[in-house]
């Protein structure tokens, strides 16, 4: 007789196991995703989009898609994102069938130029669609790429949110923190993949690495999902002794937690401690204070799990999405820009528009009162008789005075025209007391 197992849904469940992609788009991206597919780590695949056809044939990843064959030829995309755009819609089916029935989709690019910058979002969105929870790592460019390179980034960075569940930003500006001037440009270029094979290292180990306090998929769901904000990632390692202290250290020197302003800003943080089977648990304590200190109104979902490959290393990986409000203070939000579709642009000077207002508020008028009308010889002799009259002993020589008005006026506040006035008493307490009253002045 044959022992035959129940098929259950809850079996085919506990069979089941998430899967993660990471998809490089762009040069850039490409670049970063051929330096992570290096490491074997299970359940995760790799892919390569670009639309340069000779740039893509040196990466190193398995599967590999060239978009746009039709328009862009394998040509590249010539730094327009436009045509990085139209290249990802040329292939839609493609990308969709590259992304059913994953899990995660990790989205690597550079913003900037025009394949990463165009694509990137229809790229999000596809996968998005496909059932996927979708993380974008980009790089922005440094300072000395230029102005125009700068404003497509950030529109690249605006279109990204508002497509994938999360976007963790590296600007490559940070890059020098970590590098000194003896430093070469290659050198430089693997510090930043470097940065983004830490961040999804840390979340493949978050993932698949069984926890004592066990953190999952949906816990990186509560976190990310449906926020459309800027997160940051970052992992440190540290051993010996004291590494709890020095772990942390490290992980607030890191450049996307920006010294701990980020975990300052945060509506929800994800940590993950790892560490071999000597971790105590003074020192999960230790490291969780400190962030609790850094990140007060902040929702926190804390996981630890031991891993012997770390043997007597602690790591600590931490995801923290921001508030989003600040998240659009990245790229200088403006809500009349809101859901405006990249096709719209045709080049770097629309793009330039499209980050200003096009339509600067009207200067307001000056708050001043204009001067009293001059006064004529006449009205003066009278005032002055007057204020004779008042007193107990009149002026000698009042009636032959003849001097005039004057000619004081007030033109301008300077740089308080826009100040609110003080108002006291139902009067303008900024407009001379002469001009209040009507006292000419001789």
């Amino acid at each position: 007789m044959t022992n035959h197992q129940e098929i259950t849904p809850e079996n085919e469940l506990l069979k089941k196991a998430f899967s993660i992609k990471v998809i490089g788009v762009g040069g850039a991206g490409c670049n970063a995703v051929s330096h992570l597919s290096t490491e074997a780590m299970a359940g995760v695949t790799f892919a390569a989009l670009n639309t340069d056809a000779t740039a893509l044939g040196r990466s190193t990843v398995e599967t590999k898609l060239v978009l746009g064959s039709r328009t862009a030829r394998g040509l590249g995309a010539g730094g327009d994102p436009e045509r990085g755009r139209v290249a990802a819609e040329e292939d839609v089916a493609r990308i969709r069938t590259l992304c059913e029935q994953t899990d995660i989709v990790f989205l690597v690019a550079g913003l900037g130029g025009g394949t990463g910058t165009g694509a990137g979002p229809v790229v999000a969105r596809i996968a998005k669609e496909a059932g996927a929870l979708v993380l974008a790592v980009v790089m922005l460019p440094f300072d000395c790429e230029g102005g125009r390179r700068q404003r497509q980034a950030q529109l690249g960075l605006h279109e990204l949110k508002g497509a994938a569940d999360g976007v963790i930003c590296l600007p490559n500006q940070k890059v020098f923190k970590l590098v000194d001037e003896k430093t070469s440009l290659l050198e430089a270029f693997a510090i930043t993949n470097e940065l983004v094979a830490q961040g999804v290292r840390g979340i493949w180990r978050l993932l698949f690495r069984p926890g004592l306090i066990n953190v999952d998929f949906a816990d990186l769901c509560a976190v990310t999902q449906g926020r459309h904000a800027e997160s940051s990632l970052a992992t440190a390692e540290a051993k010996g002794e004291n590494r709890a202290r020095e772990v942390m250290e490290k992980l607030m020197a890191h450049p996307l937690i920006e010294g701990g302003h980020v975990l300052h800003d945060a509506a929800a943080v994800l940590v993950c401690i790892a560490g071999g089977v000597e971790t105590t648990m003074a020192e999960v304590n230790r490291i969780m204070e400190q962030i609790n200190r850094q990140c007060e109104h902040a929702h926190i979902i804390m996981g630890t799990a031991i891993d012997e490959e770390l043997n007597d290393r602690l790591s600590v990986t931490l995801v923290a999405s921001r508030r989003s409000g600040r998240a659009e203070d990245v790229v200088g939000h403006n809500p009349a820009s809101e859901n405006v579709p990249m096709e719209g642009l045709k080049g770097p000077f629309e793009m330039g528009e499209r980050l200003v207002d096009p339509a600067p508020a009207s200067r307001p008028a000056s708050r001043f009162l204009p001067p009293a009308a001059p006064s004529t010889p006449e009205k003066s002799e009278q005032l002055l008789a007057q204020q004779a009259a008042g007193g107990s002993r009149p002026r000698k020589g009042a009636s032959r005075l003849r001097q005039g008005q004057l000619p004081l006026a007030i033109i301008s506040k300077g740089r308080f025209e826009k100040s609110e006035p003080t108002i006291y008493r139902g009067q303008d307490l900024d407009v001379p007391t002469y001009i209040r009253r009507g006292v000419a002045l001789n």
